[in-house]
């Protein structure tokens, strides 16, 4: 497997036969927690580990995308990592009701695309792939900050 496939996918993730985003978001929730549990990762680590790892799961994606002959394949799942790991950054706090809301608010606004984040889907090649979920991980971040700031998590 190509290295550009293997990052796309999410090492295989978005080959699931069922809810391959879902795995994919899942997979990345699976690793911020160990993040935060071994090394103490919070907010600021998971935005930086966002912001590093953007650039290569889009030219991930783009490739992907091509080798699949499809503009947006299911099987490119690492918008989904960047997205999930882009909601942590607006906890307040770590625990399970905050990854669980982190997982299910991101799942929701990745679906449903609110304005404008359906509209960062146009832009070209991998970059649109990954921008609607970066868009739909800004708009979980921010209400899983609010839920934080009135301590629901």
């Amino acid at each position: 497997m190509k290295i550009d496939r293997l990052i796309g996918t999410w090492f295989g993730c978005g080959l699931s036969p069922a809810a391959p985003g879902t795995v994919g978001s899942a997979a990345a929730l699976a690793i911020a927690i160990a993040l935060h549990a071994w090394l103490g990762w919070g907010r600021w680590e998971f935005l930086a580990l966002t912001a590093a790892a953007t650039p290569v799961g889009i030219w991930a994606a783009t490739g992907t995308a091509r080798g699949a002959g499809r503009k947006d394949p299911g099987i490119v799942v690492v918008d989904e990592v960047l997205g999930q790991w882009l909601t942590l950054a607006g906890a307040q706090s770590f625990g399970p009701a905050t990854w669980a809301l982190a997982f299910g608010l991101f799942r929701l606004f990745d679906i449903v695309k609110p304005w404008p984040v359906r509209r960062l889907e146009s832009l070209p090649n991998g970059t649109g792939i990954v921008a609607d979920d970066l868009g739909a991980g800004v708009y979980a971040a921010l209400i899983l900050y609010i839920a934080g700031w009135l301590q629901l998590v």
